[in-house]
């Protein structure tokens, strides 16, 4: 059977190019290259599934997640940048911080905004990964584009519709952006569905990494349930500062997290997405979907096949739920778009 739910895309998601990134301080080539993107589009539409052009929104549902100052300055930080000759002189064509508001600087002291626009990049910025160019800001801005049009078809009508975005968004919270992650589209789209009539809504992160952002977005909430099934922090995985695994959130059983230990495979994964299933009483869901899961994946220590992710997508399908699904990591180019396809693939393969 042909995929039948519909896959939206915007080609200015292409347009960011990381360049690179610094980790522990040494240069690394990017682990969000466009060709992610391009690949999974590539084997969806093989599959059958129809592509639909995404369409502008306004900000509004950008500003109803995202705090101002952080939006601001993602609009405007490459050409801040480029003003001030950072591209030229010391030779930096990426926005990249070299110092960080970390509370233990602060520590009392009465703070400004940095009169330079490189220190002002450490106001939103909590790593070094993450480096901002010339076309960042419109891929960021398309990819939220991407899946509010995703969430239109649902509110539409379509049982499920799939964003082909990129850059992620999952670690992102309301003021700082890190993890290759500029504006947590998964959250805005959660967010996009409860101000549009559906009273609650749950936001399930399968992504390798904890979807820290949405957690911290929504923690104080009892309408939007956040989940996650992931690599354990505790044991070294990103983002590293979190015993995710006793964070319920500050609303009653606001928050889920299955945390999984290092080689976890597809019984402990599918068994964690079938523990978040149960635990979700909502009326529409956003799935974010990484699959950096991916036994061969360098950036996740966990070992889920495609029979894995197909065993979950069933599961996620099984809540029969309106559901937009938004594209998060992923990072082993060769398995890539036969794993997003496996996911997809299982959410249809639920008896109706």
């Amino acid at each position: 059977m042909p995929l039948a739910m519909p896959i939206v895309w915007s080609d200015e998601c292409l347009l960011h190019e990381p360049g690179g990134e610094v980790w522990i301080g040494l240069p690394a080539p990017p682990d969000e290259p466009p060709v992610r993107a391009t690949l999974i589009r590539e084997t969806l539409t093989a599959a059958g599934a129809p592509l639909v052009e995404a369409e502008e929104h306004a900000d509004e549902a950008i500003l109803a997640v995202h705090d101002e100052g952080l939006v601001e300055f993602l609009r405007g930080a490459w050409e801040d940048w480029a003003a001030v000759g950072y591209p030229d002189n010391p030779g930096q064509d990426r926005v990249v911080p070299y110092i960080f508001l970390h509370p233990g600087l602060v520590h009392g002291m009465v703070t400004i905004t940095p009169a330079s626009v490189a220190a002002r990049t450490g106001l939103y910025a909590f790593d070094t990964m993450t480096p901002i160019g010339r076309e960042t800001w419109t891929s960021v801005r398309a990819a939220v584009d991407v899946a509010l049009t995703a969430a239109d078809l649902v509110l539409a009508g379509t049982p499920v519709a799939y964003a082909c975005t990129r850059p992620p968004g999952h670690h992102v919270t309301a003021g700082a952006y890190g993890g290759s992650c500029y504006l947590n589209t998964s959250a805005i789209t959660a967010q996009y569905l409860r101000d549009r009539g559906f009273e609650s809504v749950a936001l399930l992160d399968v992504d390798a990494h904890l979807g820290n952002g949405a957690q911290s977005i929504f923690r104080e909430r009892g309408d939007i349930f956040t989940a996650s099934v992931h690599a354990d922090p505790a044991t070294g995985s990103f983002p590293h500062f979190f015993a995710s695994s006793e964070d319920t959130g500050d609303g009653d059983g606001a928050n889920l997290n299955v945390a999984l230990a290092p080689g976890s495979g597809d019984e402990e994964w599918v068994a964690g997405v079938e523990e978040v299933v149960r635990a979700t009483r909502a009326d529409a869901c956003v799935v974010a979907l990484g699959v950096d899961a991916a036994e061969p994946d360098v950036y996740s220590p966990l070992r889920v096949t495609a029979d894995g992710f197909r065993a979950g997508g069933r599961l996620l399908g099984s809540l029969g739920l309106p559901t937009v699904v938004v594209q998060e990591g992923g990072y082993d180019l060769e398995s890539l778009g036969r794993n997003v396809l496996a996911v997809l693939e299982g959410m249809e393969d639920v008896p109706s």
